[in-house]
């Protein structure tokens, strides 16, 4: 996956949580449970995106600096 796709991604991700956090305010008690759960894995997939985009865009030095190592 490119970096400009895991932007975009990264973006939709951020849009969606914020929206899910606006709805948590505005939901009734009943339906705050199910909304926070929604959130709560919007916020992993930011997370993990975010990693993902971070680590796309260590130099390329970096890596080669490490690539030698076998575990």
């Amino acid at each position: 996956m490119s970096i400009r796709a895991l932007a975009l991604d990264l973006y939709r991700a951020r849009q969606a949580m914020e929206k899910l956090q606006k709805a948590l305010n505005a939901a009734a008690p009943a339906e705050k449970e199910e909304i926070a759960r929604e959130l709560r894995s919007a916020e992993k997939e930011l997370e993990i995106l975010r990693k993902m985009l971070e680590g796309r865009k260590e130099s390329g030095s970096f890596r080669k600096k490490f690539s030698g190592w076998k575990f």
